[in-house]
Parts: structure tokens; sequence; C-alpha cells
């Protein structure tokens, strides 16, 4: 899923799991933190940030949609990101933030056409 998805110019911060390695011969920076070893930060390198994203996210779907389909599972991750990336700012600054965002109003057929 990383080579299909990650850009190859991109530096990849990885933990240990063993289905992250070789990464380093498709990618132009591979660099691995190991918790194993007590190590969760060298410098830059870290996954706390994408780890604590996840965590949220997971939350969310099981607490509140209890269920994702394929299909829209990227339309969830958009919306845990946005919540994410704004959770340091004021409720009605992020109300702002998304009505700026807009773009009118989306229709059930327009959501649910094939991508």
């Amino acid at each position: 899923m990383v080579k299909l998805h990650v850009d190859k110019s991109a530096t990849v911060f990885t933990d240990s799991l063993n289905a992250y390695k070789g990464l380093d011969k498709h990618f132009s920076r591979h660099e691995i933190v190991n918790h194993d070893q007590d190590e969760y930060v060298r410098g830059i390198v870290y996954t706390n940030r994408v780890e604590g994203f996840f965590s949220i996210l997971k939350r969310g779907i099981y607490g509140i949609y209890h269920q994702v389909s394929a299909k829209h599972l990227h339309r969830y991750c958009d919306e845990f990101s946005a919540r994410y990336n704004t959770r340091e700012i004021k409720d009605n600054e992020r109300f702002e933030l998304a009505v700026k965002n807009s773009e009118g109003r989306l229709k059930y057929n327009d959501l649910t056409q094939k991508l």
C-alpha cells in the first residue's frame, strides 16, 4: 500500500514493523524508529503524529460511524484530517474555515456517483 500511494521521492518515516522492510529500495529515504528498543524520536525522525491521527480516526469510525465502506473511506479520512489539522483553533474559527472552503450544496447523486 505504501509503494502504491506514496510518491517515490518522499522521505518515509516508519516504526520497525516487518511490513515496512525494503521500503528503502523504493523511496529516496526510509528512516525507522525502533519502539522495541524504546526509541520513539531520533532527531526529526518520529511517528508520533501519524499514530495520534490514526488513533483519532479509528476512535471516530468505531465510536461515531461504527463501520465505513471502501467506496467512501477517503471522505472519512478527509473529515478526520480536517479535524486533526484544526484541533488547536477555536470552534468559531473552524466553522468559518469550513464554510469558506465549501463549494456549495452537495447533492446526494453527486456524492454517490461512481468515482
